[in-house]
């Protein structure tokens, strides 16, 4: 007798009743394969590890007049996770109810069609522990106390943190198995003046969206097209000041381009045509000057790589972090999928991204196992 070999989680899955995937979405839907990482190129630099530099007083009120994000536009962090191939959420993992909130409780009926059988409805007691325990607001929001979301958060959530956590459901209707649902809503969150002291939206999925989903076409606007963070590399290889910390302390880079600033902006005030002094064109003068400034205030807050690497915070990875040593370098593909939520999750948290999405495949409920 043949014996079965049981699914891993992180496994492709093969459905005898699926047509076999042909598109990208659809082998990422099914967990076939991860998203794809494209590294800005950013170069090797070594760097003392006590420098700190730092702009020049008389230079520091010229930066906001350059437009130039310093920090974040302090909204409340926003991370989307977009669980490709239809992971079943209402219902079996947040309770969702009628127009008295969510526990004004659906009929039976009304809960199979959300994937919950009759003995695991909200509204019954629990026949193996004989209380209602199928219901958990330890997070400020109604989950179903089998939800396996509920379980991953609890497992690295500390009391305090989960005392200050509160929640909502907003239910949407969408299409099995296809990335066409409109439901990615990164372009509202940055309508909303998210916005980064490096980038404004960012997601794992080289895609209009940051993800698998698309966002709503009346939101999109390219000139906000998220950019693709899905590995530590991408994080620390968006900044490029060139060579010049390799050969110069991170300080001296500084002052290297403060003095070029200086020095071009002395000579366009200079210019004349046959002796008559003239005042150069404000837009050119100002391309000139803030290009200048914005170099040497990236030298300034990012010449250190590590600053923005997510594998050497300690909140993220080891000690107490989120993830250990052991998840985050493992090699394998669950590890990919904690380095890519840390990589986004660093820019978003830390205020260098306004919003950003998680991309994740293999979410078809169908199979019963994510």
């Amino acid at each position: 007798m043949r014996k079965l070999r049981k699914r891993k989680y992180d496994d492709p899955l093969r459905h005898p009743d699926h047509a076999r995937p042909r598109t990208r979405r659809e082998f990422l839907s099914q967990g076939f394969i991860m998203g794809s990482a494209a590294v800005i190129g950013g170069a090797t630099v070594t760097l003392p590890g006590n420098v700190q530099a730092a702009l020049a007083p008389d230079l520091l009120p010229l930066i906001s007049s350059c437009g130039i994000a310093t920090q974040g536009a302090g909204k409340i962090p926003f991370i989307a996770f977009d669980l490709a191939g239809g992971s079943n959420q209402a219902g079996s993992n947040v309770l969702v109810g009628q127009q008295g909130g969510q526990l004004d409780f659906l009929t039976t009926a009304g809960y199979e069609r959300q994937g919950l059988p009759g003995d695991m409805i909200p509204p019954i007691l629990n026949p193996q522990t004989n209380t209602n325990d199928f219901i958990d607001q330890t997070l400020g929001l109604a989950f179903h106390s089998d939800s396996a979301f509920l379980r991953g958060m609890m497992t690295r959530v500390s009391p305090g943190t989960a005392a200050n956590i509160n929640g909502a459901v907003i239910p949407a209707r969408s299409e099995n198995d296809t990335g066409n649902n409109p439901h990615n809503p990164m372009y509202g969150i940055a309508a909303a003046d998210a916005d980064g002291s490096l980038l404004q939206l960012i997601g794992s999925e080289n895609s209009d969206s940051g993800g698998n989903s698309m966002a709503p076409q009346s939101m999109i606007d390219l000139t906000m097209r998220p950019t693709k963070v899905d590995r530590p590399s991408d994080v620390t290889g968006l900044v490029d000041i060139g060579d010049l910390t390799s050969v110069l302390a991170q300080q001296d880079a500084v002052a290297v381009m403060e003095s070029i600033y200086r020095i071009s902006d002395q000579k366009m005030q200079a210019v004349d045509i046959d002796g008559n002094p003239i005042t150069p064109d404000d837009v050119v003068k100002d391309l000139v000057k803030c290009g200048y400034l914005k170099s040497a205030d990236l030298a300034d807050r990012f010449g250190d790589p590590t600053t923005l690497d997510p594998a050497g915070d300690p909140e993220i990875v080891g000690g107490t972090g989120i993830f250990t040593d052991l998840e985050f370098n493992a090699g394998d593909r669950s590890a990919r999928e904690f380095q890519k939520t840390a990589s986004v999750m660093k820019m978003v948290i830390n205020g260098f991204a306004g919003a950003g999405t998680v991309e994740m495949g293999g979410y078809d409920y169908h199979g019963g196992r994510r």
